[in-house]
């Protein structure tokens, strides 16, 4: 049988399409080692749970992956489409409690700021540009909320938000740093559902200490002290 119209291969191929790796990898603070000889590939639309103890040098890893730290030792690369590049658009959600919810902003300015390196050499959005929020605002169930500022927010409300503003860009991966944290069972299993549906378009990497719940959603997951193995 020809294979001219077979497309699947090419499907898989897409799927299965490195995004980034991490070899003998290692980190310091101080002259004090917090990781070393880490070990990492993430592919085109891997859902990857990280887990580990406090201290064991999950936010390192993840502070290295985006770009806000250096490694001591070792090397990260990136890919697109095969091709070794320089970096990857990569979309963060933070822990809850590094967000400071007494600063006036609303609901549509923070999911525009996801936006921030598209603006026009004038300093601008464009009305494509806000079309994209409105259309996030409504994929995350935010109808509605667009002119409450953070402080006004629930925790799940706020947890959206943020989501909205690390996917806004059509990133090739997001990272959630302990998401689940100071929201609802409720909220939770919709934080899931919009996770998977994230998937399909991009990598999803979640860093959290619910082990149980990781596992039912995560595709693959790795354990982090000092150095990185798998998890199961």
């Amino acid at each position: 049988m020809g294979r001219g119209n077979d497309t699947s291969g090419k499907r898989v191929g897409k799927m299965n399409e490195t995004l980034l790796t991490i070899d003998h990898l290692s980190a310091a603070y101080d002259k004090q080692t917090v990781l070393h000889d880490v070990n990492l590939t993430v592919n085109r639309h891997d859902y990857l749970g990280i887990i580990g103890p406090n201290g064991g040098g999950k936010t390192t890893l993840v502070r290295i992956i985006l770009g806000l730290l250096k490694p001591s030792g070792g090397e990260i690369r990136f890919y697109q489409d095969g091709n070794p590049v320089k970096s990857v658009k990569i979309g963060y959600l933070p822990q809850y409690n590094n967000i400071d919810q007494k600063f006036p902003i609303s609901v549509q300015e923070v999911i525009l700021s996801g936006l921030s390196s598209e603006k026009s050499l004038a300093g601008r959005f464009t009305q494509a540009h806000q079309k994209r929020v409105q259309h996030t605002i409504s994929r995350m169930g935010l109808e509605g909320l667009e002119n409450r500022t953070v402080g006004q927010l629930s925790g799940g409300q706020l947890q959206r938000t943020l989501l909205g503003r690390a996917i806004i860009s059509d990133p090739q991966a997001v990272i959630l740093d302990e998401p689940d944290t100071y929201i609802d069972k409720q909220f939770e299993a919709r934080l899931y559902e919009l996770l998977a549906e994230i998937n399909k378009e991009c990598a999803v990497i979640v860093v959290s200490h619910d082990i149980n719940t990781l596992k039912q959603h995560a595709k693959t997951m790795v354990y982090v002290m000092g150095t990185t193995a798998p998890f199961s």
